[in-house]
């Protein structure tokens, strides 16, 4: 029982893009690329004209590699890592990301989960943890960021990969979840316990981030705007 429902809970959670709505081609500098052999180019999303665009496959520690790429927002102190929800990659993200940095004036990264876009190997929980890991060491290691001025980002199912990094890192700056999951099993069935099986147990995790939290819902946005006439639909 525990393990049927474990898979369709798995099932529930991972609907990659098919196909990829972007490519990854090398550098077009041989020179770029022996420099730096974690830099690529996408294909088939707006040319960035100056923008500071960078796009990198970082390696994980279960074995896969993942897209990611990186906004640098000049003069910006706070940077964004933002996990996406289901159904999207980097190619239908990227403008979205692009105007976020712009807008609140922050440098962005954002990602493509294993068996998402081009990243390579399967969707599943442990690999998403990998995957937020190995981009949150770049943000570290590559391009300076520190932990007290980096908010992470998570929305939908990306708010299972936000949640588990968060409840290990004691000074971020922030955390937001923008619609998220309680845990993978409650998105199917009105359970009211933590079974072992469950994926995404974020219910639990939550009470172990330490710094400030902002949990937004596209519904309650829709009440704010209508006045209240969204209530019957939050109960």
């Amino acid at each position: 029982m525990g393990g049927v429902a474990s898979t369709v809970a798995a099932r529930f959670a991972f609907f990659p893009p098919t196909p990829p709505s972007y490519g990854v081609e090398p550098p077009p500098s041989p020179a770029a690329a022996a420099a730096d052999s974690e830099v690529v180019e996408l294909s088939g999303v707006p040319v960035a004209r100056g923008r500071g665009v960078e796009a990198r496959r970082l390696p994980t520690k279960r074995g896969t590699e993942v897209v990611a790429m990186y906004v640098r927002q000049p003069g910006a102190r706070l940077t964004l890592l933002y996990s996406h929800g289901n159904a999207a990659d980097l190619g239908q993200m990227y403008e979205l990301f692009v105007e976020l940095s712009t807008h609140l004036n922050v440098n962005l990264m954002g990602y493509d989960y294993s068996g998402y876009g081009q990243s390579s190997g399967k969707p599943s929980e442990q690999n998403t943890y990998a995957d937020i890991e190995a981009v949150y060491r770049c943000l570290i290691e590559t391009y300076g960021a520190s932990e007290e001025n980096i908010i992470l980002y998570g929305q939908s199912v990306g708010s299972g990969p936000t949640l588990d990094l968060a409840s290990q890192l004691s000074h971020l700056r922030a955390v937001v979840l923008h619609s998220p999951i309680s845990s993978g099993l409650r998105v199917m069935y009105p359970v009211k316990h933590t079974y072992w099986f469950d994926i995404y147990k974020n219910i639990d995790k939550i009470p172990l981030v330490k710094c400030p939290v902002l949990v937004i819902h596209l519904m309650r946005l829709l009440t704010v705007l209508m006045g209240g006439h969204c209530g019957s639909y939050l109960k």
